[in-house]
């Protein structure tokens, strides 16, 4: 396992548990200790942990606001859905990526990959890529910013939005039915996806089996705009049936 499939793993472990050991994380991952060390410290440096005597937790500022909650929700649902996202991804390739906790997995996985340019108005996005990645070109849309989820909506970020053409765009979403496609609580979250599926080629869709058969409030697109859905278990049987006879490939990390 490479240093970055490594510190990836170990961060998704430090979500999952909230507080871990060492000799938890080398066991685990059948590493020595002082490799673990050195990951932990690279991944407090990147202020994506914070070390404590023995082991290493969320960080305080990382741990603080319903994001972060979501963040450790189905964890293993969240890593499994970006780890097969990220196969769709070819080096050379435009991605425009809206925020979540999802895309944030999803943004990890891509600094395993080369020569992207991502575009993208989360800023824990566009620093995990900036960091982690030394070939990828990152771009943060500017616009009205959202502390809690570290975001920028509204119609600056729009605007920026349709100043890029994208081979994908990779977004996660509140809810997802049979009659309306895909939904969102928040209108500006919304605009942003609907935006985003304009400018690209391909729209990928991340959702967790939670979300199926759910309704919100404001509509971004009918199933016919999806090209691919990465789920962690296949949906219902209706909303499975509408989703291919609108021509949506489903990709179900679920055997």
């Amino acid at each position: 396992m490479n240093p970055v499939n490594r510190r990836n793993e170990i961060l998704t472990i430090v979500r999952r548990k909230k507080r871990v050991h060492v000799e938890e994380l080398a066991h685990h991952l059948n590493i020595s200790r002082e490799t673990i060390r050195r990951d932990l410290t690279e991944l407090e440096r990147n202020g994506k942990i914070q070390k404590f005597h023995g082991g290493a937790a969320l960080p305080v500022v990382a741990g603080e606001g319903r994001f972060q909650e979501r963040m450790g929700e189905n964890v293993l649902a969240k890593v499994f859905i970006a780890s097969k996202a990220a196969k769709l991804i070819s080096p050379g390739e435009t991605i425009l990526i809206d925020t979540g906790s999802t895309t944030l997995y999803f943004a990890e996985k891509l600094t395993e990959l080369s020569d992207l340019t991502v575009v993208t108005n989360s800023a824990e996005i566009a620093r995990i890529l900036g960091t982690d990645s030394e070939s990828t070109q990152v771009f943060l849309l500017g616009g009205e910013f959202n502390g809690d989820n570290r975001q920028t909506v509204g119609s600056m970020a729009i605007a920026q939005i349709r100043s890029f053409r994208a081979h994908h765009a990779i977004l996660t979403i509140s809810a997802l039915d049979d009659r309306t496609g895909i939904m969102d609580f928040n209108i500006s979250e919304a605009l942003i996806a609907q935006a985003m599926i304009e400018q690209a080629e391909s729209v990928t869709v991340l959702v967790d089996s939670s979300k199926f058969g759910r309704i919100a409030s404001f509509e971004i697109c009918e199933l016919n705009k999806i090209t691919n859905l990465v789920c962690d278990q296949r949906p219902p049987k209706t909303i499975e049936q509408r989703l291919l006879a609108a021509g949506v490939t489903i990709i179900s990390v679920e055997k």
